[in-house]
Parts: C-alpha cells; structure tokens; sequence
C-alpha cells in the first residue's frame, strides 16, 4: 500500500502509505506521498505544490496557488492523507483492538445513540464498530476544524465515507 490512493470522488483523493517507521519518518514519507500523489492526480508539476502545517491549524496545501483541504492520520504502520480540492476533509485511522472500558468511552465521546448501538452488537464485532465509530467522529471533527472533546450532544455536519482498509484497521473520511 505503500503511496496507495485508497478512494477518490467529489474532489477528494485519500492516500494512504504502510510502513513500519519512526513517527517522524512517517510523517515525512506521508507529506512527500501526497505532493507527489496531488502532482499526479492534477496533472501539474510537482513544484507547484506546497504543503503548509502550521501547529495548532489544520495543514493546507496550496496547489499551484490555490488552497486545498487536507487531513493526515496516522496509527502504527499506516499513515493515510486525504486531500479536498473543494473544501475541508477529515480522515481518521485505527487499528482494530478490543478496549475493555469501551462502554464508557463509547457514552462518553460518542454520544448516546452510538453507545446503545455498541450495546446491542454482538461482543466479536464490537471492537470493530467501536473502531468504526470513533474514526468517524475524529474524522468529523477534523473536517469542523474541531477538538475531540467528550460528546455535547452535536455531531459536525459533513458527508462519511468508511474507507477499505486490509485488517487490522478502519478508517472513514469526513468530507
């Protein structure tokens, strides 16, 4: 998978790239993935392409000039990007695995409705929607431009998309 589009519609590309690396090395190799990937997908020269990241915002890219949406999320062995030429993008990763306190996160971040639904799935398939649910809502908040904090009662509004992803991760973009 490595410099993968995974989904492309409606303007919006996601990009992903698997490797075992340091995390800043991933960063790295994600960031260089998605100016190339852009280049590609726009038929423009890859210097007319910059990404800016400034802490505490959400990163840009400028695509010959113009401002693209763009969002990065990374879990062990897999970063994935989401461009969107048309306005903002979220994109969440992670890894499938069973959480213990999941009720109580689930009640917490994700909200009433979605904790009955987690209630009510069966125990073998619980991680993954519990897995499902929590990319999606990251990815929601990302594309608001938003911080996760425990759940008020309001969720963004933004198209979702689930990802395919190979097993052991999920992934939705917010778009």
């Amino acid at each position: 998978m490595d410099g993968t589009v995974l989904w492309s519609a409606d303007g919006v590309l996601v990009i992903g790239v698997a490797a075992v690396l340091p995390r800043t090395e991933a960063r790295q190799r994600i960031r260089a993935t998605v100016r190339a990937a852009a280049a590609q997908w726009l038929n423009v020269a890859i210097d007319a392409i910059t990404l800016e990241s400034t802490p505490g915002q959400p990163p840009r890219l400028l695509l010959a000039g113009r401002a693209a949406g763009l969002s990065f999320s990374h879990d062990e062995g897999l970063s994935l990007a989401a461009i969107g030429l048309h306005g903002a993008v979220g994109i969440d990763v992670m890894r499938v695995q069973d959480i213990p306190d999941w009720a109580n996160l689930a009640r917490d971040y994700l909200g009433p409705q979605v904790a009955q639904e987690l209630a009510a799935c069966p125990a073998a398939l619980r991680p993954a929607a519990l897995a499902q649910a929590w990319t999606a809502r990251e990815a929601a908040l990302k594309y608001s431009g938003l911080q996760l904090a425990e759940w008020n009662g309001a969720a963004p509004a933004c198209r979702w998309q689930a990802l395919p992803l190979p097993a052991p991760y999920v992934a939705s973009l917010a778009y």
